[in-house]
């Protein structure tokens, strides 16, 4: 464990000196301790095609023409999709949706969907988290007479398909604004293009007879999908995820409160909220269940609808959790053969398509690697593998999958930095492990050498108390790009160590200050820090790191960590 150079100063408070650390200039301290859109917010103009997007989806609003929303079945685009939906209605214009089936249609835009929405009588589509990459559908799409709007954010190619419009702060041509807000999710994406449309539309004096939507009531979408998609949260992000924090307190979307219900939160979400227990069960939907459930409980208005689809998602989120404990204990069972390489493939017949991302996701954690897991046909000698993919931070996976794609070793793929999505041959596979390997072997190893476990803080453990956490907190929201605090707490003898669950370690720490506290590692009994605390720290000084927690299970709130780094004190 190295010590931070943001250790905590006398100089500056806590709050300040947790801003400074991750990279705020002392001049800018004030508007980052409160995160605003007023100060963060750009101008969606500095955006390629926003305001041809925005006057085009205008235009439909003042003629009534009839449009559908064309969402991804994760979070992210279930998320996007509803920000459309609801801002439509709030412009009095109803709209569609269309949300593909993961197992039958796959990933992104189809032809085949877009001309039968046409025939069924939309003249304008637009696809949200997912087209940057459609060429062929989209120009069916065209040859149909269909006009299509692009919202997205993953990477794209140099040559872009045929659109009306292709908002993406990562196309190759974004300008300096736009391109230094590629890590919005692309619900951040469509919300951009929201405050555009209003622009377009006051204009044009839409508003004289009737209001301007608020589109504040819009960001706890926001703040949803940007966490449960993993995208970095700082600028921009940072400031909607407060805001949509707030917004979700007032419990005004009636499928957002029926899904914070069905979760079981007795209190306001937090921002880790999003991540584990609310965007899972937008998920299962699209994962294990029915790809629509997302979008329709985020716009429903009946609250006996609402507490129907969030019990149901809960549902299909306990399904596929039992799913993803079986894939990934034969995804583990192959890693002895993956010790040489830089980037872990895993692949297996039969595996569920639903849910290889978090599968990938966990054995990244894992092994420290970026990592991909495909799911095989049932002729896993002659069939395709659908395959998911997560990386580490500082290797970018989403470009070295589209360039496996362009050198022909991919039926299709693409993503972002942090995660990416492929269809691949299975006799392709182990030619796909060595391009990866020869593509991003540098970048992991300059990745795992930076991995030193970097603190904010160092205390006794009488310093660990409910207000030092609520201090650490009023820095966040945290996650991606803008990382929770870490401290260290000791030197500390463990009372107590056991396992608890399926394989975290629950431990009692007591100080030569007399105080004590609970302290928990997750997924950690079988790793070397695990067996370490449950076996050797017997009569042994240690300090322990990680996160400060509050633990509001009992009647009195206390502080906890939950531990992700020990050393011995002697």
């Amino acid at each position: 464990m190295d010590l931070a150079d943001g250790a905590v100063g006398m100089e500056d408070d806590l709050v300040d000196q947790l801003l400074l650390a991750r990279g705020v200039p002392r001049e800018d301290l004030a508007r980052h301790r409160n995160p605003t859109l007023r100060e963060f917010l750009p101008d969606p103009s500095e955006f390629q095609d926003m305001d041809t997007a925005a006057e085009r989806l205008a235009q439909a609003v003042l003629t009534g023409e009839a449009v559908t929303i064309y969402g991804d079945y994760d979070v992210d685009g279930a998320t996007s999709a509803a920000l459309l939906i609801r801002l439509l209605r709030m412009l009095g214009h109803p709209a569609g949706y269309y949300i593909p089936d993961r197992l039958l249609e796959g990933y992104g835009p189809s032809g085949e969907a877009l001309v039968r929405l046409a025939e069924q009588g939309s003249s304008l589509v637009v696809t949200v988290d997912c087209g940057a990459m459609a060429h062929q559908a989209l120009q069916q799409a065209r040859d149909a007479g269909l006009d299509v709007i692009v919202v997205d954010h993953h990477k794209c190619p140099v040559e872009l398909p045929h659109a009306v419009a292709l908002v993406n702060p990562n196309r190759l041509d974004e300008g300096d604004i736009g391109a230094a807000h590629g890590h919005l999710a692309a619900v951040g994406v469509a919300f951009l293009l929201a405050v555009a449309t209003v622009r377009a539309l006051r204009s044009r004096n839409y508003f004289e007879t009737r209001p301007e939507p608020n589109l504040f009531a819009l960001l706890d979408l926001v703040a949803l999908g940007t966490v449960a998609d993993v995208a970095a949260i700082h600028g921009l992000n940072r400031a909607m995820v407060s805001q949509g924090l707030k917004v979700m307190a007032r419990r005004e979307n009636i499928g957002m409160a029926a899904l914070i219900d069905a979760s079981r939160l007795s209190r306001a979400p937090v921002c880790s909220d999003l991540g584990f227990a609310l965007g899972p069960r937008i998920n299962a939907g699209g994962r294990v269940g029915e790809s629509t459930l997302g979008v329709r409980l985020l716009t429903t208005e009946d609250p006996d609808e609402a507490r129907a689809i969030a019990a149901q998602l809960s549902q299909l989120n306990e399904e596929r959790r039992a799913i993803e404990a079986a894939v990934q204990e034969e995804a583990e069972a192959q890693l002895v053969t993956q010790h040489n390489r830089a980037v872990v493939v895993l692949a297996g017949n039969g595996w569920h398509p639903g849910v290889i991302g978090i599968v990938a996701g966990r054995i990244k954690e894992k092994t420290g690697k970026p990592s991909v897991v495909i799911a095989l046909d049932a002729d896993e000698e002659t069939g395709n593998g659908k395959g998911s993919g997560r990386s580490i931070t500082g290797v970018d996976l989403g470009a070295a999958i589209i360039a496996a794609r362009e050198y022909g070793l991919l039926v299709a793929g693409g993503g972002h930095a942090m995660a990416a999505g492929l269809t691949i041959e299975a006799g392709r596979i182990n030619a796909l492990a060595d391009f990866l390997d020869e593509q991003l072997g540098r970048a992991v190893s300059m990745a795992q050498a930076q991995q030193s476990m970097l603190l904010d803080l160092a205390v006794a453990p009488g310093g660990l108390k409910p207000a030092l956490v609520e201090s650490l907190e009023s820095a966040g929201p945290y996650g991606v790009g803008w990382p929770g605090p870490r401290i260290a707490v000791g030197p500390v003898r463990l009372i107590k160590a056991d396992i608890v669950g399926k394989d975290h370690v629950r431990m009692i720490a007591a100080g030569q200050d007399g105080a004590s506290f609970k302290a928990i590692a997750f997924r950690a009994a079988e790793s070397e820090m695990g067996q370490a605390l449950l076996h050797g720290s017997r009569g042994r000084n240690l300090w322990l790191a990680g996160r400060a927690k509050i633990d509001d299970w009992s009647s009195r709130p206390q502080a906890e960590l939950h531990v992700e780094d020990a050393a011995w004190a002697n």
